[in-house]
């Protein structure tokens, strides 16, 4: 920072350089003399470049506030509106509400006052004039060159979109299968009697058919044979039912002889006469009269009850084999359910991933599910704070710490009372800083003059290729500045390489003071910019006798 002294005897200084970083700031502001306020971020701009055009409101908590909707901007056209942005001052809400503006033709524009409502009075804004400019090409030094013919480009392989659409419902009818098929097993086996009463139950279910009535014999003596085969599988022979009748009567006879199953010869040659009769029933068109039909009904239920009473009760040894084959089967029916589900979750984790990246794409989903640490700030809870003397009123998403401010010598006389804040380092993913420097009343500063010194403050802190530029900047509640914009190179001091940045600087000379906002951040930031651009609108200069 330099001073100079003027012939009209008054010490008028001139700050040269002062740089110091912050991190974010979020919208928000104070609107003192009344309730609405408009501004724009820019008042010149190229063809087609965009102006955030801002209206502040300060209202209680029961107001409602209606903000201008459509294309009431004409001869501006809007592009976006965005959602409002809402912080609380003591008692009452401050509301900034922001929209895109722009327009493709070249002139000098005035956007027309805007109408706001707050409950059942109706405020208008300022009318701000902003010039649209042309993007001038100097054809003298530039060769021009003919039009080159359209050249195909093959494009790499790419997953068509339908591909993965019907992977997903693949995936889906998957799972609503698994769903239905497990559901109908429950279902199956809750339903499920013991093997006695089940056979009891087809033969009731048979008496009740009409089957003989109907002269359908060939289907009755079907069902017949099923229910007693289907019981001597459950209960004594378990390939009665794919056994052949011959096979079925020698095991049994088989087993009375070994004393396994205490049944009479009686009811095995019973059981023989029945199931060769429905043999003949079914494969060879025999039709035994109605008679010897129920008799046969009767004699299998006969059948089944002596089987029943002739099969032994079980030994401490059996029962205990059995339970041991109960657990393991248990024990791989869970390991199926196991392996059933990782395989489900596997499939619904592919296929929403598969979804979510078609839909939002792949750079969404790693920083939303993965996360992102500016992308966090920007979403996280924003904190609204004064800085410094003079006050600088500034929103971000972290209190902002007191920092060291370094300046050339000559400068400290002048910077005495000087206060920096900030967040972050010139090698994170974002620095913000908040500088102060208190005046007094017959101190001037040249921001012209501030603004040449800052491409050697950057240098000093290890920056290269430094690429400046500058318009005017006015805050939400009036107050002038200059803003430095760019990008430049910061050396990381670990492993020597250079990583690319952007920052954007603002200089005020405002209520006896010098303030400076300071903002860098990483190039390649996509969320950077949209955080730079809410704290640096959300910047007011406070006067300290408020």
């Amino acid at each position: 920072m330099s001073i100079e002294n003027q012939d009209s005897g008054e010490s008028r200084v001139y700050v040269t350089s002062v740089l110091v970083s912050l991190f974010f700031m979020l919208f928000s502001f104070t609107i003192a003399a009344q309730q609405v306020n408009s501004s724009v971020d820019t008042t010149s701009i190229l063809i087609g470049e965009q102006i955030t055009y801002s209206i502040a409101v300060e209202a209680g908590e029961n107001d409602l506030v209606v903000f201008p909707e459509g294309q009431t901007f004409s001869p501006l056209e809007m592009i976006e509106s965005y959602a409002v942005d809402t912080s609380r001052v003591e008692d009452r809400l401050r509301l900034l509400k922001e929209y895109a503006l722009t327009q493709f033709d070249s002139g000098s524009y005035v956007i027309p006052q805007q109408r706001v409502q707050i409950n059942d009075r109706a405020f208008t804004t300022d009318s701000l004039r902003v010039e649209v400019r042309d993007v001038v090409v100097d054809t003298t030094k530039q060769k021009m060159y003919p039009i080159k013919p359209s050249v195909e480009v093959t494009s790499g392989f790419s997953v068509p979109a339908w591909a993965w659409w019907l992977l997903g419902f693949l995936v889906l009818a998957l799972l609503v299968y698994l769903f239905f098929r497990r559901k109908k097993k429950k279902e199956a086996a809750a339903n499920k009697l013991p093997p006695y009463e089940q056979a009891i139950y087809q033969l009731k279910q048979l008496d009740d058919s009409h089957l003989l009535e109907q002269r359908e014999i060939k289907e009755y003596y079907s069902q017949l044979s099923s229910a007693v085969r289907r019981y001597l599988d459950e209960e004594v022979y378990d390939r009665a039912l794919e056994s052949t009748t011959g096979e079925l009567i020698l095991y049994l006879e088989n087993e009375r002889k070994s004393g396994k199953l205490k049944i009479n010869d009686t009811t095995i040659e019973k059981l023989k006469k029945i199931l060769q009769r429905a043999d003949l029933a079914k494969f060879a068109n025999s039709k035994p009269d109605v008679i010897t039909a129920k008799e046969d009904r009767s004699d299998v239920e006969l059948v089944i009850n002596d089987t029943k009473a002739s099969i032994p009760e079980p030994t401490e040894e059996e029962l205990l084999r059995d339970q041991e084959y109960r657990e393991k089967k248990a024990k791989k029916q869970r390991l199926k359910k196991i392996l059933i589900g990782v395989v489900v979750f596997f499939f619904l984790f592919f296929g929403i991933a598969t979804y979510l990246i078609t839909t939002k794409g792949f750079d969404y989903v790693k920083d939303t599910y993965l996360g992102h640490p500016t992308k966090e700030l920007l979403e996280g809870e924003w904190i609204r704070s004064e800085y410094g003397t003079p006050p600088v009123a500034i929103t971000t998403p972290k209190v902002l710490k007191r920092g060291e401010l370094k300046v050339a010598e000559e400068a400290k006389a002048v910077m005495t009372g000087s206060e920096t804040f900030q967040y972050g380092s010139l090698l994170g993913n974002y620095f913000v800083s908040v500088t102060t420097v208190p005046l007094g009343p017959q101190t001037q500063i040249d921001l012209e003059k501030a603004v040449e010194g800052i491409y050697g403050y950057l240098e000093a802190q290890g920056a290269r290729n430094i690429l400046m530029k500058q318009e005017d900047f006015t805050t939400v509640n009036g107050a002038e500045g200059i803003k430095i914009f760019g990008t430049l190179d910061m050396e990381n001091p670990v492993n020597g390489k250079f990583l690319t940045n952007e920052y954007a600087i603002l200089n005020f000379a405002e209520n006896n003071g010098f303030q400076q906002i300071t903002v860098i951040f990483n190039e390649d930031d996509t969320y950077a910019d949209e955080l730079t651009q809410r704290i640096l609108n959300s910047v007011e200069l406070q006067n300290p006798g408020n």
